[in-house]
């Protein structure tokens, strides 16, 4: 569907500045507004070289904030999967961790990640890892491996959290609005400065060509950028929550192997009961 979408964008930008330059054609002078066109085509090199590059470093920053998301979600779901084995060890509070730790992953896969696609996460937490601080609060060690365990549990949560900030920091977008202004306005400057080589001398697919292939490179590249802007929701390309599915699969089936039984204090979609 977000491909349709952008296809029909794309079409759209096309048709109107396509459009545009064979009316403007009908009433240009012989040989296009420019008297010099090697002069003319040398600053519209100079435009589009430099929008090129601008739009190219951004994307590439971009890439790199869903890379880092996809990272961190993956990171992530593989310390949940730690942190049950590692509460195994840990006295008294085994299972209430455990089951803590199925709500958190839960709760990631179906509130927050639904928060994440529309854009409001904002401040909110994963209640379950308040719930998780107040449990192994009241753990009290009483052997080296229990000590070795809570050690392992905290440097294990610290890294979740971690891992959490870089899969949502880019859940409200990367891009600056004034970032947004310049590259909408250079496009703008671009499709006017093209409009200024229409020559009824040429053939009407040519000047089409003309105006079409740069607006459909244009309007690709910006489409590309406002999909790595907001990474997360459905779609094809889009971040999905597949690495914490995962681990509840993962975790369910060592659980069932080991014997371990693990009751969770929340519904499938991570709400408390």
């Amino acid at each position: 569907m977000n491909i349709l979408f952008g296809l029909v964008i794309t079409l759209v930008a096309a048709t109107i500045t396509v459009g545009s330059m064979l009316v403007v054609r009908r009433r240009a002078p012989e040989g296009s507004h420019f008297t010099d066109g090697d002069r003319a085509s040398g600053v519209f090199g100079v435009l589009a070289t430099g929008f090129s590059i601008l739009l190219g470093f951004i994307i590439f920053l971009g890439f790199t904030s869903y890379d880092e998301s996809r990272s961190g979600a993956e990171t992530e779901a593989t310390i949940v999967s730690q942190q049950v084995q590692t509460a195994q060890f840990l006295p008294n509070v085994a299972a209430e961790l455990t089951g803590e730790l199925v709500c958190y992953a839960r709760y990631v896969v179906g509130p927050e990640w639904d928060a994440l696609a529309a854009g409001k996460l904002g401040d909110r937490i994963n209640p379950w890892g308040a719930e998780m601080f107040l449990t192994i609060s009241r753990v009290d060690t009483k052997s080296a491996v229990e000590q070795s365990a809570y050690d392992r549990w905290m440097g294990q949560t610290s890294d979740r959290e971690q891992a959490r900030v870089a899969r949502i920091h880019g859940a409200e977008g990367i891009i600056p609005v004034p970032l947004w202004f310049a590259l909408f306005a250079v496009s703008a400057v671009i499709f006017a400065y093209l409009l200024f080589f229409a020559d009824p001398g040429e053939g009407p697919v040519t000047q089409g060509m003309l105006m079409g292939s740069v607006t459909v490179v244009i309007s690709l590249l910006l489409l590309l950028l406002m999909f790595f802007n907001h990474p997360h929701g459905d779609g094809v390309g889009r971040l999905h929550p597949n690495a914490m599915e995962r681990t509840l699969r993962l975790n369910d089936i060592q659980a069932e192997a080991v014997g371990l039984d693990v009751t969770a204090p929340c519904d499938e979609h991570g709400n408390a009961r």
